[in-house]
């Protein structure tokens, strides 16, 4: 099952990616108008070189959505964002931007960086900056240092800023948190809503899909398939004479059997009741027939016992070909047709017949791997 259950966390998976690089693309189209007016601003205040290098930071977020619409890589425009925020804090803190206030602007960058990347990595970068505006702050006569700031704006900046980033990380802790206990509640979900309780096996509905699309696989590219439809001889008499927890235990011993015998490829399933059906892609006839007479001398040399009691038990199986039908439901119902053949004609036996020896003489036949 768990093979049936990995695209579905990977589509997942895709679909928050694709929602985080749409909101990125309205983000940096926001972004490069902002520094667009505030550029413009900047130019009528007679700031022409701070003008200059906001318009500069808004052509490289529109020269990062270009390169992410050519190469299609989230991972490029996630760091290329963070990137140019990044550089954009560090001129607004060493220039001081508009009347010392440009390192106010860093207060946007926690929250975007803790949900662009994890938590460490989000964590380890603010530290960076931090020691950044340390540095800007304590030493203002570096060369590249332009402004200065008066203790209170760095007490009050420093506050701020370890507040709201702590904030964001708890924030951002407590959804992946929740993110991921709502993934794995669907996945439980959908596996119970796919796996039959008592043995483990696929249950009706979702072999039901699986037939589905093996078919439409038959359809596209000629890919032949096989299944056997199983059924416990007088699995009644079991229950009456030695219990339901009996009958249980022998269906429970059964799958794990089925599944020791077919291949990694096939899907086992409990069909109802006491019915199962195997699912055999890319098998012919002849192989299934092999596979399910395999099964049935497992099953007869096979002790099966509960609470101290041996209990006899033995299988019916009907077996048929995609290539010997038109449809699912025609697939299904020659299988059933050919279980009541066998039942009728003593049980214990496969139909349409396969002789013994030829099991026997090709036991690599439709080996498990």
């Amino acid at each position: 099952m768990a093979s049936s259950q990995q695209p579905s966390h990977q589509f997942a998976i895709e679909s928050e990616e694709a929602r985080v690089s749409r909101l990125l693309n309205a983000l940096s189209v926001m972004a490069v108008l902002f520094l667009l007016g505030i550029g413009g601003k900047a130019w009528f205040s007679e700031h022409h070189v701070h003008a200059w290098v906001l318009w500069a930071f808004g052509g490289l977020v529109v020269a990062n959505m270009l390169i992410f619409a050519h190469t299609g890589s989230r991972a490029q425009q996630k760091g290329g964002l963070i990137s140019i925020v990044g550089l954009l804090f560090g001129y607004l803190i060493v220039t001081g931007g508009e009347s010392n206030t440009g390192p106010l602007w860093f207060y946007v960058f926690p929250p975007l960086l803790f949900y662009l990347t994890d938590l460490k990595t989000g964590t380890a970068v603010l530290l960076f900056c931090a020691f950044v505006a340390i540095v800007v702050f304590q030493f203002p006569d570096l060369p590249i240092v332009t402004a200065e700031y008066s203790s209170d704006f760095k007490i009050r900046f420093f506050a701020a800023l370890a507040f709201e980033s702590i904030f964001c990380f708890v924030l951002e802790a407590s959804r992946l948190n929740a993110r991921k206990e709502l993934m794995d509640l669907a996945q439980a979900h959908k596996q119970a809503a796919q796996t039959d309780e008592l043995t483990g096996l696929s249950n009706r509905r979702d072999m039901q899909h699986r037939l589905n699309e093996e078919f439409s696989r038959h359809q596209r590219s000629g890919h032949h398939f096989s299944i056997v439809l199983i059924d416990l001889d007088l699995f009644k008499h079991i229950n009456d004479e030695y219990g339901h927890d009996a009958g249980d235990q022998v269906l429970k011993d059964f799958a794990t059997l089925m599944n020791a015998v077919i291949r990694k490829a096939d899907v086992a399933s409990r069909w109802g009741g006491e019915e199962f059906l195997i699912l055999l892609p890319d098998t012919a006839l002849l192989q299934a027939l092999t596979l399910a007479e395999r099964l049935r001398q497992k099953v007869a040399k096979h002790e099966f016992s509960f609470a101290g009691d041996s209990m006899p038990v033995t299988i019916s199986a009907g077996v048929c070909s995609i290539a010997k039908t038109g449809s699912v439901n025609e697939l299904l119902k020659h299988a059933d047709l050919h279980l009541y053949s066998a039942k009728e004609n003593g049980r214990n036996r496969i139909a349409p017949r396969v002789r013994t020896h030829e099991a026997e003489a090709d036991p690599d036949t439709h080996q498990p791997s």
